[in-house]
């Protein structure tokens, strides 16, 4: 029966089936994926079920409660807008790598145990690489072989976390953990690599933006957004993230403003709505995971939408830098109306999606009396106004007029555009429908006089501000150029560490392979090649002999000592050898 499986298994297995279809078969199949799994997930009895037993260890595919509900509707939400956005894609292994992607990220968000969490979230690595190297340039080679590292070290940072709370607990259970021991601190850092911490954030400014259209849009709902459930379910009230989050939410801002590509301004926007969720999970009440949460599914939508915009300008043009494009509405009015949907949803215009979420968020620090950190997710509100509810559109589509002039985006990316757009208004309009499936006890009215008012204020003083700022010259023009982030240390580390290996390992390692494998063989076939010679060596301790024949007279040097010291060190390496 279809309705035993886990969502999971189910892309996993379509993601076997769709390389054998072609055309319209395969678009249908696409479509059909995410809504038969979300007929099979609303069947799915709640609770904790379908066990399996490792190494002695009780193991469960399937935890079905509110919070893995919710973040499985969503996913299945934009699974299916995506894939009709991207019907245009004629690579079928791209969908492939897009069905394991996501079918990893639904693995993560109901499994039951660490273990399972760890192998579907190892997929979600292995598949998502493969969107970005499916653009098949120099530069998403490498940023992929980059991103592949950085999510490989984080990967084994959390493996060696789940073994040492296996060990010290005597159960795989994945449920609220306190920071208390290494093995927590260690699932804790694995965790924020995927969700993007400061310092731990170049991955995604640096791939996102390099992988194919299709991929930018489906990597930009999973990895991050399974970290903020890991860490939600599992480190909820964890004072640090109120920190960590807070930092996420500004510094963004000042690399976005000055940043040309505009797929890589939506890849730092990203971060900074990430903050706002990870001060939700540090301040750990349940309105603030309420809003966590709520805001979770809404930048799902106003994010993948935004991503779709820049993904159809790119499509027709060929360009996504703000200096190359520009004046594009007249040719592409519906996805410039589209995208000025999600620039508005971001920027928490009221009737907006952002404005029935974000706000949860800033009304829990608010009322827990985080002050400094309610100023900064305040300075970063306005800041996510400017550049990504103004700049992206104002940019791409009105600015200057760049001389191209392309077409309208295909059919099929209109129509994923416009499913994600609905939906942006309708959660704004009518915010209980997603009130109603939260998974927390909070009760939250955003539609208040004062809160329209405050927000209408903060929204119109931006847009003041960046109108005279631009007038003024004073805005960052934009230019050619490349913005450099915290891989700058990266850069400079490894660099001092090729240095070191050049100048220091490697000729090491050339005395080590000349001793071994040069002299050493040498010296031991001259001493075995004659044995009366060898013995009376090692007795003599090494004699004056006349050589016979025309051969002339040489010395033989003391091998005596060097056969014994070498005899003691081979015995010392066995004895070492046998004892561990």
């Amino acid at each position: 029966m279809i309705n035993v499986l886990p969502p999971a298994f189910i892309f996993i297995i379509s993601g076997l089936i769709v390389p054998f279809l072609k055309g319209r078969a395969r678009n249908v199949f696409l479509t059909a994926v995410p809504i038969v799994t979300f007929i099979n997930l609303i069947t799915l009895p709640e609770g904790i079920s379908m066990g399996y037993s490792y190494f002695s260890y009780n193991m469960h595919l399937l935890r079905v409660d509110e919070l893995s509900l919710i973040f499985g509707y969503i996913f299945l939400i934009i699974s299916f807008a995506s894939f009709i956005y991207g019907y245009h894609v004629k690579n079928n292994w791209e969908f492939t790598a897009g069905l394991f992607y996501a079918g990893g990220a639904l693995g993560v968000i109901f499994a039951a145990d660490l273990v399972t969490l760890y192998f579907f979230w190892e997929l979600m690595t292995v598949a998502s690489v493969f969107l970005i190297w499916a653009r098949n340039t120099d530069r998403s080679i490498g940023s992929g072989m980059r991103y592949f590292l950085f999510h490989l070290v984080g990967g084994v940072i959390l493996l060696i976390g789940i073994i040492l709370q296996i060990k010290q607990t005597g159960s795989a259970a994945f449920n609220h953990m306190e920071l208390s021991s290494l093995s927590t601190y260690l699932i804790f850092i694995g965790f924020g690599i995927n969700c993007a911490w400061p310092l731990l954030h170049t991955w995604l400014v640096d791939a996102y933006p390099e992988a194919t259209i299709l991929g930018t849009v489906l990597l930009s709902t999973f990895t991050t957004k399974t970290a903020i459930y890991t860490l939600v379910r599992g480190f909820a009230g964890t004072e640090i993230l109120i920190f960590i989050g807070a930092a996420m939410a500004a510094f963004p801002i000042f690399y976005a403003v000055i940043e040309n590509d505009l797929r890589r301004v939506l890849a730092y926007s990203l971060i900074n709505q990430l903050g706002f969720m990870v001060v939700g999970i540090g301040i750990g009440t349940p309105l603030a995971l309420n809003g966590t949460v709520a805001h979770v599914f809404a930048d799902i939508l106003f994010k993948s939408l935004l991503f779709m915009g820049m993904g159809a300008v790119l499509y027709r043009t060929g360009k996504i830098k703000a200096t190359e494009i520009g004046g594009l509405y007249k040719y592409m009015p519906y996805t410039a109306a589209f995208t000025i949907v999600g620039a508005a949803s971001i920027s928490a215009f009221p009737l907006f999606s952002a404005f029935a979420t974000k706000s949860m968020v800033m009304s829990a620090t608010a009322g827990n009396h985080y002050t400094m950190t309610w100023l900064i997710l305040l300075f970063a509100s306005a800041g996510v106004f400017h550049h990504a509810g103004i700049k992206i559109p104002f940019f791409a589509f009105f600015s200057h007029d760049s001389g191209l002039r392309p077409k309208e985006a295909p059919l099929s990316m209109l129509i994923g555009m416009g499913i994600l757009a609905f939906l942006n208004i309708f959660i704004g309009i009518f915010p209980g429908f997603l009130y109603q499936i939260l998974p927390f006890d909070a009760n939250y009215v955003p539609y208040t006089t004062a809160h329209v008012v405050s927000q209408l204020q903060l929204l119109l003083f931006s847009a003041l501000a960046f109108t005279l700022l631009l007038r003024s010259g004073i805005y960052p023009p934009e230019i050619r150029s490349v913005n450099l982030d915290a891989d700058l240390v990266y850069r400079k580390v490894l660099g001092g560490f090729i240095k070191f290996e050049d100048k220091i390992i490697l000729p090491a390692l050339d005395n080590v392979k000349y001793l071994f494998f040069n002299f050493m063989p040498s010296l031991l076939g001259t001493l075995t090649s004659n044995p009366y010679k060898l013995v009376n060596q090692i007795i003599t301790g090494g004699v004056k002999e006349e050589k016979r024949g025309s051969e002339a007279e040489s010395y033989f040097w003391l091998i005596g000592w060097s056969v014994f010291i070498i005899t003691v060190f081979l015995a010392i390496y066995l004895l070492a050898f046998m004892h561990f």
